[in-house]
C-alpha cells in the first residue's frame, strides 16, 4: 500500500518585500521575513506530499518558503530523528516526526492573466508535488470560446464570461504507479464587484459615506454569478477527466461553504434514493414512471461523476461536528475544500481511501477580534490536509 497526503494552503498574498500588491499594501523587509518563516513552519507541520497554494503573486517568493521549510525541517530532523547507531531508531513515532524535504519536488505555477501594475496586482495559484508531474500542467483562465449562459425564454437574457477571475491549475500527479488528476482553484470571492465609471477615481458603491445598499447588493450579485460560472467551468473539466476514467482530486479556496450552490456545481448533484417513482421526462400519462432498470442506470450515471467532500467524510467517520477554515464577523465556516472522486470512496473502481483529515486553524482569529491584525502576516485561512492510502493492485 502507498500512503500520501494532499493539502490546500491559502497563504494570503505571498509576494516579495517592498512590493505593492494591492493599493498601499506591501510588506516591509521585517514583515516579509516573519511571514516567510510562518508559512515555512506551517509547511513543515503539514509535511504534505502534494500542496495546492492560493494567492501566490510570484514563484520566487513561494520557492523561498519551500527552501526555508527544508532548512527548518532538516534542523528538526537532526534534533528528533535518531541516527543509525540508536537501537530504537525504527520506532513508528520517529517516522511520524521525520520531515521529508522538497529538494526533488516540482512546482507548477499559474500566474493570473488579470495581474497588473504595482497596486493592482492579482494573485495566481500553484501546486507543489514530491512526485513531480506527468506531462505539463495546464492553466485554464481564458475561455475560448467564451461562456454564454442563456436563460430560459427568448427574452430572458443571458450571462457571458470570457475570463476567470483567477486561473485553474490542472496537473496529473503520478503517485507511485497511480496517476491522479489534481485541480487547484481559487474562485471569485464574496467581495462585491463594483464598476468604476470612466475618469472616476473609484466606484460610487465604494464610497461608504454615501452608502448605496442597492448598488452594493448588485456588486454581490456580480460576484456570486461570476463564482458560480467559474464553478461550472471547473465542473466541465472535472467531468472530462472522470469520463476518461482518471481519478480526480479538486482542492482550493472555493470562497463558499460546502452546501453553497457553487460548491454543489463543482461536486455534482447527489442521486435520489429511487427514480422509479418520478414522472418520466417524456411522460404521456400520469403513471409514466422510470423503470427499475432505468433507475439503476440513472443512479450509476449520476454517481460516476460525483465528487465527495473530504471534510464531510471525516465528520461522518469521526462524529466531529465542526470544522472551519475561515472566521470573519462572527461567522466560522469552511470555504477551503478537498473533493475526491469515487475512486477513493466506494465502488468497483475504488483504488484507495481517505484515512484521516487534518485542519490547521489554531491561528485563525475572527475579523472583529482585537488580534485580527495578526492575520495580515499569517494566513487568514485554515489549512486542510487529506491522508490517503492507495491500494497498489
Amino acid at each position: 500500500m502507498t500512503d500520501f497526503t494532499i493539502a490546500s494552503f491559502n497563504v494570503k498574498n505571498l509576494i516579495g518585500a517592498e512590493q505593492e500588491y494591492y493599493r498601499f499594501q506591501q510588506y516591509t523587509v521585517e514583515e516579509h521575513a516573519w511571514k516567510e518563516d510562518w508559512l515555512a513552519d506551517m509547511l513543515v507541520r503539514m509535511n504534505a506530499d502534494i500542496v495546492g497554494f492560493q494567492e501566490i503573486f510570484e514563484l520566487p517568493a513561494l520557492q523561498a518558503v519551500v527552501d526555508e521549510a527544508d532548512r527548518i525541517g532538516a534542523a528538526s530532523n537532526a534534533d528528533v530523528v535518531p541516527d543509525a547507531s540508536k537501537r530504537y531508531r525504527k520506532r513508528a513515532i520517529f517516522r511520524k516526526l521525520a520531515y521529508t524535504d522538497y529538494k526533488d519536488a516540482k512546482i507548477a505555477f499559474a500566474p493570473n492573466a488579470n495581474d497588473g501594475a504595482p497596486g493592482e496586482r492579482r494573485p495566481g495559484v500553484a501546486i507543489l508535488s514530491r512526485y513531480g508531474f506527468e506531462g505539463t500542467p495546464e492553466i485554464i483562465q481564458e475561455l475560448s470560446p467564451e461562456l454564454q449562459i442563456d436563460f430560459q425564454g427568448g427574452e430572458a437574457g443571458h450571462f457571458k464570461l470570457t475570463r476567470l477571475s483567477r486561473p485553474i491549475l490542472k496537473a496529473r500527479v503520478p503517485v507511485k504507479g497511480t496517476t491522479i488528476t489534481v485541480f487547484n482553484c481559487h474562485l471569485k470571492s464574496k467581495l462585491g464587484e463594483f464598476h468604476r465609471p470612466d475618469g472616476a477615481d473609484h466606484a460610487p458603491e465604494a464610497d461608504l459615506t454615501s452608502y448605496d445598499p442597492v448598488g452594493r447588493a448588485l456588486g454581490a450579485l456580480r460576484a456570486a454569478t461570476r463564482r458560480m460560472a467559474e464553478a461550472w467551468v471547473l465542473r466541465r473539466l472535472i467531468v472530462e477527466e472522470l469520463q476518461k476514467g482518471h481519478p480526480v482530486m479538486v482542492l482550493g479556496d472555493f470562497n463558499d461553504s460546502e452546501n453553497a450552490v457553487s460548491s454543489e456545481i463543482i461536486a455534482g448533484e447527489r442521486p435520489f434514493k429511487n427514480y422509479s417513482w418520478m414522472l418520466r421526462h417524456d411522460a404521456k400519462h400520469p403513471n409514466d414512471r422510470y423503470k427499475d432498470d432505468e433507475n439503476e442506470a440513472i443512479q450509476e450515471a449520476v454517481d460516476a461523476v460525483r465528487l465527495e467532500s473530504c471534510e464531510k467524510l471525516f465528520v461522518k467517520k469521526s462524529l466531529r461536528d465542526m470544522v472551519y477554515t475561515s472566521a470573519f464577523g462572527g461567522v466560522f465556516e469552511s470555504i477551503d475544500q478537498i473533493l475526491i472522486s469515487r475512486h477513493f470512496r466506494d465502488g468497483s473502481n475504488q483504488i484507495g481511501e481517505m484515512e484521516y483529515f487534518t485542519v490547521f486553524n489554531d491561528h485563525l482569529t475572527d475579523g472583529s477580534h482585537p488580534e485580527a491584525p495578526y492575520n495580515k502576516l499569517a494566513s487568514d485561512h485554515g489549512q486542510i490536509m487529506g491522508h490517503f492510502k492507495l491500494w497498489n493492485r
